[in-house]
């Protein structure tokens, strides 16, 4: 039976975006080979005025977790595989907006070129990971029962442990009064430089796998191409400034990368 043309024009615009945001993320990539991420300890104001870090996170962060909500609010019958996976995109972004941002200890401001881009990437995978989810993904009953979808959803979970945690030391590396940069210590940072970013990565690549979806691979693809030149920088940087930095860590695989 042919789909009506309004929702066959949305899902060729869903593998549309899809293939856009792989391309983007391999030009991003190939970009941060050159130049370093204008946020944090490489902030610069040639990008544009700053926001203060915490109202940057939560601005920029927010549409993903609004859209997945009316997404969800508007489409209250759907199964259990879309449930979850919408319910697991929506924890992260609830706490990458709303608590992630009040764990902040100081921090440098985000400049205005960053923040915006920030902003307009979770708008565009936000309308993305939801539509498809709630009006095109066509899973069976029995997909919750899937070994891509159990591995799936595991892996997910494991993940976001890890970038939580992983978050938590580098917060906690400086005691109270103490300023500059310290190594990290404890966990899989004793691994590599970027624990952090692999827990991230673990994650959409959990989701991806779960969904088994051309929208989720495109996210997890993404992320694991600006998250990897984003561990490389820090990575070098480690190198550079600490002469005792372990030259046993890799940069984000541990053991391997």
């Amino acid at each position: 039976m042919a789909l009506p043309l309004q929702v066959e024009d949305e899902r060729r615009l869903i593998e549309l975006l899809s293939v856009c945001m792989v391309l983007m993320g391999a030009v991003a990539y190939a970009m941060l080979q050159f130049i370093q991420v204008p946020y944090g300890r490489y902030s610069s104001p040639l990008f544009g005025p700053a926001v203060p870090v915490r109202w940057a996170w939560f601005i920029q962060e927010l549409p993903s977790l609004v859209v997945p909500i009316y997404f969800m609010l508007h489409q209250p019958e759907h199964g259990a595989a879309t449930g979850v996976l919408m319910g697991a995109f929506i924890l992260h972004y609830l706490h990458r907006t709303l608590i992630y941002p009040l764990l902040i200890r100081g921090g440098k401001p985000t400049p205005l070129a960053s923040f915006t881009l920030a902003f307009l990437f979770c708008c565009y995978n936000g309308y993305l990971q939801s539509s498809y989810l709630c009006n095109h993904a066509a899973f069976t009953p029995s997909w919750t029962r899937d070994p891509r979808f159990i591995t799936g959803i595991t892996v997910f979970f494991s993940g976001m442990f890890i970038n939580i945690y992983s978050d938590h030391i580098l917060r906690h590396l400086r005691k109270p009064g103490e300023t500059g940069y310290k190594i990290p210590r404890g966990g899989l940072f004793e691994y590599v430089s970027g624990a952090n970013f692999f827990g991230e990565i673990l994650q959409w690549s959990g989701f991806a796998i779960a969904g088994w979806s051309l929208p989720g691979a495109a996210f997890a693809i993404f992320t694991a191409l600006v998250l990897t030149s984003r561990a490389q920088q820090h990575h070098q940087w480690y190198l550079e400034k600490f002469e005792d930095y372990p030259k046993s860590r890799k940069i984000i695989l541990p053991f391997l990368y």
